[in-house]
């Protein structure tokens, strides 16, 4: 057996027998919102346990994804239990199973808990195959670009994460619509931010050829991020509650950050 098939395999297996507990644990407190914090958490655990499986593996380039997603997991995790334990149950996962037909519970398994297992099993491909043994060994300027990339990802989800928090900390800004901050150049940088870490470490996992194929994980993230359960899911629901939040786009990139546009009442 080829041994990415046995990193990935067992990193499959990690990750539906977690999901599974955290399940049960879901169904004990009667909430799934903290899902989010694990989908972060999630990652590093891929990474650990692909580190322990790869003795093998280039020092430097596993270090390298390692340290990367560690740093980032870790405070993305700790930010998103913050916010569950400030503001209580997220209204999608509510919303979702509160038109679930049938068991609830089932629901909340098969479209919460193992949807997400496999979702970032495919994402952090870059983290696993790029800790397997390939050549060429050692890592080159094409990494260090990648690791560059993850910094600056890094720093934007961070940094758009505070200045959110510190917004919607002030009762004054209740109904209102950030655009302060990083917000004023991008709709969504923490979203931009995510992506740029998981680019990031697909061109560090990359500089072999079985890294190549990792790219299915940066493709698949930024899917979600943009079409699907992020940017697309959040401004659908921003449209209907902040009448503000049209001129807002008209005038901010959706994604990648940009000078604000003059607003010229037409629609984007």
């Amino acid at each position: 057996m080829p041994e990415f098939v046995f990193v990935i395999g067992v990193n499959f297996a990690v990750l539906i027998g977690t999901m599974l507990a955290l399940w049960l644990i879901s169904v004990a407190i009667g909430d799934v919102s903290f899902i989010d914090s694990f989908w972060a958490a999630g990652f590093v655990l891929v990474a650990f346990v692909t580190h322990f499986l790869t003795p093998d593996g280039d020092a430097q380039r596993k270090l390298l994804l390692l340290a990367i997603t560690t740093v980032w997991g870790l405070r993305l995790a700790g930010y998103l239990l913050w916010r569950w334990r400030k503001e209580g149950p997220d209204k999608r996962y509510v919303a979702l199973l509160g038109k679930a037909k049938g068991n609830p519970h089932i629901t909340s398994l098969t479209k919460v808990f193992l949807l997400q297992g496999v979702l970032l099993w495919v994402v952090s491909l870059p983290v696993q195959l790029g800790q397997v043994p390939a050549q060429p060994a050692g890592v080159s300027w094409l990494a260090w670009a990648g690791a560059a990339l993850a910094i600056i990802g890094i720093f934007f989800e961070s940094v758009g994460d505070w200045q959110m928090a510190r917004f919607k900390g002030n009762p004054d800004n209740a109904g209102k619509v950030m655009d302060q901050g990083l917000w004023r150049y991008t709709r969504h940088p923490n979203y931009f931010g995510d992506a740029c870490v998981w680019w990031g470490l697909f061109l560090i996992a990359a500089e072999t050829t079985l890294g190549l194929f990792a790219i299915a994980g940066p493709l698949l993230l930024t899917f979600l991020l943009v079409q699907w359960s992020g940017a697309a899911l959040l401004e659908r629901r921003l449209k209907r509650s902040r009448p503000e939040y049209e001129a807002y786009i008209r005038r901010t990139s959706s994604f990648i950050p940009m000078p604000p546009r003059r607003d010229s009442g037409e629609t984007a």
